[in-house]
């Protein structure tokens, strides 16, 4: 079942991902971001008041705060980076985040096998090649690498951290509840901020009301991600749901291929496969 609930995990963000790229391509990016997940936490809230999760309120809620607060940062950087694309450049370069739980278990006592020793210097070396020329091209290039870098420490932090949120089932419906509300909370201020500093925080043709089931599709595919693979790490060993749950760059490479028929250089192919090859020999070495 840790596969299945990991697999699933993979679907969603890279369906979420996807809709998310496309939306900060006519919306501003912390607009997406606060409005799918606004969408989101009114939902969750309707869930928990549902089922009682009031009554699971604990310490642990504390590691769902971190969560939503580490969550708008990385979904800020790669909704921006997904938009700069090429999306199937950006996408797999995210799989990365699997590092962070791998970390973890360093810190906790575990040591690195040859197998994950050859993924990090595979993965490396994926991150170089995927840049390839546009790492000496136009900086709008350049910036969604570094920006898909600080997205994949960020999904990596959110993974540590939403998987020791919550025992029960109620309990995840509101450590997630938690971690929109306090997604939204930081994604306003620095909306305000923004605003504030001269960005604009609305499209050129005022709300986007049409887009609004767009905005819902994205924060609930999103939660629901969240959810699974919370469920996924409980019910196995983390580095097992932390792989499985890191190819969701591929679902979203593989979708913007198909809809948006984007092309990729032959290096740059090549790099991406490299960084998620890596990527897989760090996790499951």
């Amino acid at each position: 079942m840790t596969a299945f609930f990991a697999l699933a995990t993979s679907l969603l963000w890279g369906v979420a991902d996807f809709g998310g790229g496309l939306l900060t391509r006519r919306n501003p990016a912390l607009t997406v971001v606060v409005l799918s997940q606004a969408i989101a936490a009114v939902v969750l809230g309707a869930i928990v008041v549902a089922t009682g999760g009031w009554s699971e309120a604990g310490p642990r809620l504390w590691f769902a705060f971190a969560a939503g607060l580490v969550g708008p940062v990385a979904l800020l950087s790669f909704y921006k980076a997904l938009a700069l694309g090429p999306m199937g450049v950006v996408s797999p370069l995210a799989t990365l985040s699997v590092a962070v739980p791998v970390t973890v278990g360093l810190v906790l006592g575990e040591r690195p096998g040859p197998a994950q020793l050859a993924g990090i210097a595979v993965a490396v070396t994926g991150v170089v090649l995927a840049g390839g020329p546009q790492l000496r091209g136009a900086p709008v290039q350049r910036q969604a690498i570094w920006l898909t870098l600080v997205a994949a420490l960020g999904f990596g932090t959110v993974f540590a951290l939403i998987a020791e949120a919550s025992t029960t089932v109620t309990g995840l419906f509101l450590s997630l509840f938690v971690q929109r509300v306090t997604n939204v909370a930081a994604g306003g201020a620095a909306l305000i901020v923004s605003v504030r500093r001269g960005a604009t925080a609305l499209p050129a043709d005022g709300f986007p009301w049409a887009a609004l089931p767009a905005f819902g599709f994205v924060g609930l595919a999103d939660v629901a991600a969240n959810g699974t693979y919370a469920v996924a790490a409980q019910l196995g060993p983390v580095t097992v749901a932390a792989v499985l749950a890191s190819l969701y760059p591929v679902v979203t490479a593989l979708a913007a291929r198909g809809f948006l028929r984007e092309r990729l250089r032959a290096v740059q192919a090549a790099g991406a496969g490299l960084a998620l090859l890596g990527t897989l020999l760090l996790a499951t070495g």
